[in-house]
């Protein structure tokens, strides 16, 4: 894998201490990340069998190759870099951004997670010995290169490969945002989808086609998939905003009591 690291501007995002399951309102900070052009290929496979479905396929079978290059001629011509590049063999390659917006924390590598907490104020964790539990700055963005082969699961695997996040990928899905009459639109990207392939067909316009790496939001809290860890800083966690939204109730009914006490005083011979 060949790593390049690019300093970009911060960006204000929203961020809260919750766990998943138990959150406070959001609270604005600003993160200053960096993109990394992440590129990680496999070699193309065998033709599939005819017996194999749509989604097994993914989409790459839709396109012919005067389609595809057509579409790579005129999705070069709408970007000033970072455009795409088909090969001899029919199969191409170029990048995709994938924004990262996690509300639980994950679990890294120790040595990554120490380094991490020094260097970004946006991490918030508890070091063990050998790993680290804490929060990814959210909507922070990643720029990967990949192939028209390359599949969702491996472009899931890659991302926590780079930030070493030690969780089970199956915690984590790749979804595919769009925007229309005004509503962000999110649709859950098939393990086995071609992400640069969606990527091409809906050009570079980010309100067409956005990625974002988020919880692979199953329905029930499959409690036994985290570890001890994970467990023991959700607690902390949740300690901190149950007593956040305590202090925040006996505020406000205070505020309550003093105006019914001068409403009082004023009514008073």
């Amino acid at each position: 894998m060949t790593v390049s690291t690019v300093l970009t501007p911060s960006m204000t995002s929203s961020n809260s201490m919750s766990s998943g399951y138990c959150s406070l309102d959001d609270e604005s900070e600003d993160f200053t990340f960096f993109t990394a052009k992440t590129s990680f290929f496999r070699k193309p496979k065998h033709a599939p069998k005819q017996s194999e479905t749509k989604e097994e396929r993914g989409g790459a079978e839709e396109l012919s190759e005067e389609e595809v290059r057509a579409k790579i001629e005129s999705y070069n011509a709408q970007v000033s870099e970072n455009g795409m590049n088909l090969a001899t063999d029919g199969s191409f390659t170029g990048f995709i951004k994938v924004h990262l917006r996690l509300s639980r924390p994950v679990t890294v590598d120790g040595k990554r997670g120490r380094a991490s907490s020094e260097d970004q104020d946006g991490e918030q964790g508890e070091c063990t010995e050998k790993r680290t539990s804490f929060y990814l700055p959210c909507d922070c963005v990643k720029q990967i290169h990949i192939g028209s082969l390359t599949t969702t699961s491996e472009v899931i695997q890659g991302l926590l490969k780079k930030f070493m996040v030690l969780d089970d990928p199956r915690k984590f899905a790749l979804y595919r945002q769009t925007h229309r009459d005004g509503q962000d639109l999110f649709q859950k990207v098939p393990l086995s989808e071609h992400p640069l392939v969606l990527r091409l067909i809906a050009g570079p316009d980010p309100e067409q086609l956005t990625f974002v790496l988020k919880e692979n939001e199953t329905g029930e809290v499959e409690w036994h998939a985290f570890s001890v860890p994970e467990l023991q800083n959700f607690l902390v966690i949740l300690e901190k905003e149950e007593a956040e939204r305590v202090r925040a109730v006996q505020q406000k009914y205070t505020i309550y009591r003093q105006k019914l006490q001068q409403a009082l005083q004023q009514h008073s011979p």
